[in-house]
């Protein structure tokens, strides 16, 4: 058996054996938590500051037209982003029923101490109003595949995109003042090896030997960008060039 052959067993054993380990389940570690620190929230915290009064704004739901993306947790997340950025005042109006009135009326009623039920509530100057508005599966695709000796090797890429609009309502006047459009990809790759088992007998037999066993082997990875760390992304770039705009 010349070296290229007894190459092509190790490796395949090697392989095989590997595989064998993956599926037969290796104990897993439980990673520790850790606090969001993508490169959108890094630069939202980096914004220069802003000296003098901050404006109040609020936003009462981001819409959204793409099934796999929830509402509410978009709402969620760009009130973070804003407030994140230190650029603004956020008021609450999302859920202002489900917290601040309610603690108004346990005050009010003397279940509370203080003086809140009193109070008045800041007004927002500006309103942002959000949309997903569009997720363009597959604008990209490509795919290759090379084939040796009864083996296979391929891949493939795919390019979705995400889309959102934000609107800014002045509230004295109605008026829309601007409008912010971000897009962020959303990337994803499938690897993948079969017919190794081919490929030795192939090589063996043209040694002149016949394998009694050739042991096969299928593999295949995919990996694929979470559609809520994208919308993050876009939201967080979505923050900083209002910021920008309305500075």
């Amino acid at each position: 058996m010349n070296r290229l052959a007894i190459l092509a067993v190790r490796c395949t054993a090697s392989a095989a054996a590997a595989f064998v380990m993956a599926c037969a389940g290796t104990p897993v570690l439980a990673e520790s938590p850790e606090v969001e620190s993508s490169a959108g929230s890094q630069a939202l915290k980096t914004l220069p500051h802003r000296t003098g009064e901050l404006v109040p704004v609020s936003i009462y739901e981001f819409r959204s037209s793409v099934g796999e993306i929830a509402a509410r947790g978009s709402t969620d997340m760009f009130a973070t982003a804003l407030v994140q950025s230190g650029q603004f005042r956020v008021v609450e109006r999302a859920r202002l029923n489900e917290g601040v009135v309610h603690e108004k009326q346990l005050n009010a009623s003397g279940l509370s101490s203080g003086a809140s039920a009193s109070e008045v509530l800041i007004a927002a100057k500006y309103i942002f109003e959000g949309s997903i508005t569009e997720a363009n599966g597959g604008e990209t695709q490509r795919s290759a595949a090379l084939r040796i000796a009864g083996a296979e090797l391929g891949g493939s890429t795919n390019k979705d995109v995400l889309g959102i609009d934000v609107r800014v309502v002045d509230v004295a006047t109605g008026e829309i003042v601007n409008v912010v459009t971000v897009r962020k990809s959303v990337k994803s790759d499938t690897t993948s090896v079969s017919g190794i088992g081919n490929l030795i007998g192939t090589v063996l037999s043209r040694n002149g030997r016949s394998p009694t066993y050739a042991p096969d082997l299928q593999m295949q990875q995919q990996r694929k960008e979470s559609l809520d760390v994208a919308l993050r992304a876009a939201i967080d770039q979505a923050v900083i060039e209002l910021a920008n705009r309305l500075r």
